[in-house]
């Protein structure tokens, strides 16, 4: 029976280089945008179906730069809604991630790989506060899911009143 030496603790540089490098080979999804963009909002879960919240993250982009296909999937929406232009794509395991406002570069039933250019962003998302936002949205079926959970990232968390506190 062999014996192996626990890790240092603190861990390491290389430690923590190796633990960021296994997180991102084990990422459900990959930034929409490169490189790594600031958040501009969080995601905030509606309590209700219909309810008020932010269902996706919105990233600081520049008009004109790529938008990337978080994984690979089929484009299943290409269009306006409300106004703006929006651009879906369903992956497997049920997940389905949502662009905008974006050109899209690519149409309604076509494949598309991990890191492909899907678009590029327009400026004139609401609420932005930068030269221009992408709004990146996931659902799992019908419940829409924190993008940065999957990323690997860690989002933005707020507490919540349980009920009934003092």
């Amino acid at each position: 029976m062999a014996l192996m030496a626990a890790p240092p603790w603190p861990p390491s540089v290389a430690g923590e280089a190796e633990t960021s490098r296994l997180l991102a080979r084990q990422s459900r999804l990959s930034w929409p945008l490169s490189p790594v963009p600031v958040i501009t909002k969080y995601f905030d879960a509606p309590e209700t179906p219909f309810g008020p919240g932010h269902r996706g993250v919105d990233l600081a982009a520049v008009p004109g730069q790529d938008v990337l296909a978080a994984d690979a999937g089929v484009v299943v929406f290409a269009g306006s809604v409300g106004g703006r232009p929006v651009l879906s794509v369903d992956h497997d395991g049920g997940l389905r991630t949502t662009y905008e406002p974006v050109v899209p570069k690519v149409a309604v039933g076509e494949q598309v790989y991990r890191g492909q250019v899907l678009g590029t962003v327009l400026a004139g998302h609401p609420g932005c506060t930068v030269a221009a936002c992408l709004h990146w949205g996931v659902r799992r079926g019908e419940e829409y899911v924190d993008p940065l959970a999957l990323t690997g990232e860690v989002g933005e968390y707020r507490l919540k009143p349980w009920g009934g506190g003092r």
